[in-house]
């Protein structure tokens, strides 16, 4: 499909007679923040994000935070990350930093996620978002890799 140098785009949708509609990426983040907002997501009360600040029109900083899940080291804590949206979202995914200090296989010494190891971000498609991020990585929490490891004491940060 052709691109406008001013258009950004979101996710792709087929019409029923059969046309391709390529949404902005602003309408995008819009209805994200909108779904997040009113609570609607599938984990609604284990993940919640939003925007770091309300007057970004760009829409770039956001904030997500996870419940850890029950049966896990994670268990009982909240852990909090920064999702920088970048200007090609979501033709590719967030960045992604924890704010708390975790141990997870896919985290690095500094907060930052491996790529290579977040399935959300390895099998990334434009009709994803931050939503589906947060719910891979809790994913990552109970997987058996993850779901014992000690963690850091709570409260620390990067």
């Amino acid at each position: 499909l052709p691109q406008h140098p001013l258009i950004e785009i979101q996710k792709m949708q087929r019409l029923p007679s059969g046309e391709v509609v390529i949404t902005p990426r602003n309408f995008k983040l819009l209805e994200e923040l909108e779904k997040s907002e009113k609570g609607q997501g599938e984990m609604s009360g284990h993940i919640t994000y939003g925007l770091l600040d309300n007057n970004d029109i760009f829409m770039k900083e956001w904030s997500g935070s996870i419940l850890g899940p029950h049966r896990t080291a994670f268990e009982n804590r909240i852990y909090n990350l920064k999702v920088t949206i970048p200007e090609d979202y979501p033709v590719v995914p967030p960045q992604v930093k924890f704010v708390t200090k975790i141990n997870l296989n896919c985290v690095d010494s500094n907060g930052n996620i491996d790529k290579s190891r977040v399935r959300a971000i390895r099998s990334w498609d434009r009709n994803m978002g931050i939503e589906q991020l947060l719910i891979s990585l809790r994913a990552e929490m109970i997987s058996k890799d993850n779901y014992r490891l000690r963690q850091p004491e709570e409260g620390a940060h990067y």
